[in-house]
């Protein structure tokens, strides 16, 4: 028992001291309303700054959530005018198969899902390369997860010409962005991709197969592209389609390593059984594949770390010291920090001024003259001008919005306080 030899009048003044060390110990550690930045502890999805969210990566035994990138920087933000083929772009592997879609035709789906946001989202979060898989079905052509070339009610998501008028509408709102897109083509009905191009009003955007390079010379530059309004490239793993409906064959353009798990063993980057050795000089453009046969959700963050730096030196290598122009993931947004977004100004920076990251680019510079951008600092991603579109980040499966570990701090102050009240 407590026993006063004064006058017991104390305690409201304990719980003041209380509340004034309280006070003074949160607002002088954690960050809030906006104000976090990259890898800053975080409680709720509106603590981060733009371009983050608040995550963490149970896979590698990191439960503190952080401010998370969730956005890419667009590399022509720094240096214009380059070649189309200088640059590296973020590719979301069956950009379609996403989580939670609803099954349209009322029949529960059951396949592997890939990505967690709309591709509007993806587009706006600095995707510029949608992978896609078309089929014959219910006379139209559908987006399917399926096998053996043949789309069923239970592995089919939604008919083709929704998603490319998203695409349609992101390029509409957005004239100086380029996308490309890999159809993995099971369609069969006589000039049926031409009618869906068509339709969804993207021929006004599309990249001529007479203009591309098949001999591996660079492409036109971005500020070309851009004016002439060539802003679609559309590949298809059928052959005929180029001679028949003006589609490029994909294996014509560029070199591939092999996707799903073959694609991410460490210190081996095989190539693609249709495509040729990855460091073949007559194609332009180089596709990297990383991410495992089976999507884990949970595991993604884990392989968005240093494994997948690792997979991209190998393949660099693999490549004859080539940098990939295309990296095509699971759950792009997944990772401990930075992930496949840090990555991606790594590669850029590298190729385009030779700097350690985009950010440090400096246009009209020498090779190598880089600025200093400091460590851990969040990337500029404000506003939609340059090639920077902010302000979409919608994670929500994996978003970690749980404020446990601020209750654990509250209880953790609370009893220093007190005992220091002792």
């Amino acid at each position: 028992m407590l026993i006063c030899k004064e006058k017991c009048g104390a305690p409201a003044g304990g719980f003041l001291l209380l509340f004034l060390i309280l006070t003074f110990l949160i607002s002088s550690n954690a960050c809030s309303n906006g104000n976090c930045q990259l890898l800053d502890s975080c409680s709720l999805p509106t603590d981060c700054g733009s371009g983050l969210y608040c995550g963490n990566c149970p896979a590698l035994g990191k439960n503190q959530p952080v401010c998370t990138r969730g956005q890419a920087i667009q590399p022509t933000s720094f240096i214009k005018g380059m070649p189309f083929n200088k640059y590296t772009w973020l590719v979301t592997h069956n950009s379609f198969s996403i989580v939670d879609a609803p099954p349209l035709l009322g029949v529960q789906r059951i396949t592997f899902y890939n990505q967690e946001d709309s591709v509007t989202n993806q587009l706006r979060n600095g995707v510029r390369g949608l992978m896609l898989d078309m089929y014959d079905f219910e006379n139209d052509i559908w987006l399917c997860h399926s096998m053996r070339g043949q789309c069923y009610n239970f592995t089919a998501f939604e008919p083709a010409i929704n998603t490319l008028k998203e695409v349609e509408a992101f390029l509409s709102e957005n004239p100086s962005e380029i996308v490309t897109i890999f159809i993995e083509d099971y369609v069969h009905t006589p000039k049926g991709l031409t009618k869906l191009f068509t339709d969804a009003g993207l021929v006004n955007y599309w990249f001529p197969v007479s203009k591309m390079p098949a001999k591996g010379e660079d492409w036109p530059t971005v500020t070309d592209m851009v004016a002439e309004n060539h802003r679609l490239l559309v590949f298809t793993s059928d052959p005929s389609k180029e001679v028949y409906e003006g589609i490029a064959y994909q294996w014509r353009y560029m070199v591939e390593n092999e996707p799903g798990d073959a694609g991410v063993v460490q210190g081996s980057c095989p190539h693609r059984k249709e495509s040729q050795a990855l460091n073949w000089r007559s194609a332009s453009l180089f596709l990297q594949n990383y991410f495992p046969t089976f999507p884990v959700e949970a595991e993604t963050c884990k392989e968005h770390s240093t494994s997948l730096m690792e997979m991209l030196a190998t393949c660099y290598k693999a490549a004859g010291n080539v940098m990939p122009n295309f990296v095509a993931v699971n759950f792009y947004m997944r990772s401990d920090g930075g992930g496949v977004f840090d990555a991606l100004d790594r590669m850029n920076g590298q190729t385009l001024c030779g700097c350690s990251s985009v950010t440090a680019c400096q246009a009209g510079a020498k090779m190598g003259s880089c600025k200093d951008v400091g460590p851990n600092r969040t990337p500029s991603l404000t506003g939609s001008t340059g090639g920077i579109v902010s302000g979409y980040v919608q994670f929500q499966s994996g978003t970690a919005q749980s404020s446990d570990f601020l209750v654990l701090n509250l209880v953790y102050f609370s009893l220093i306080a007190l005992l220091l009240l002792l």
